[in-house]
Order: C-alpha cells, then sequence, then structure tokens
C-alpha cells in the first residue's frame, strides 16, 4: 500500500466512525466486566460489610 492509497482511503472515514472505532473496544470490556460480576457474586451475606478484625476472638 503506498502512502497516496492510504491518504485516500482515511480521507473516507467519517468523524462519527473514527469516534466508534476509538470507544467501541472500551465499551465491550466494560460489557465484558459486567457479565463477570453476574457470575462472580463475592460479597458475604452483609453484603461486604464484614470486618473481622474487630470481631471478638472465641
Amino acid at each position: 500500500m503506498s502512502l497516496g492509497e492510504f491518504q485516500s482511503s482515511t480521507e473516507n472515514i467519517s468523524t462519527l466512525t473514527a469516534i466508534l472505532w476509538c470507544f467501541y473496544p472500551m465499551a465491550v470490556l466494560v460489557a465484558l466486566e459486567f457479565l463477570a460480576r453476574t457470575f462472580d457474586d463475592d460479597d458475604d451475606q452483609d453484603g461486604g460489610k464484614m470486618i473481622p478484625i474487630l470481631q471478638a476472638t472465641q
């Protein structure tokens, strides 16, 4: 690919397409993170507020 072909191919891309091309990988990563959180519920029964250091020893 010569420089002239590259320049003509980049001039055909709209601004909206360029912006979406930058942000869609981040949107995919965020969607994967939300999906992973639905399957990995590792909180305790009280919503994650357990502080073991403050509990009395038995």
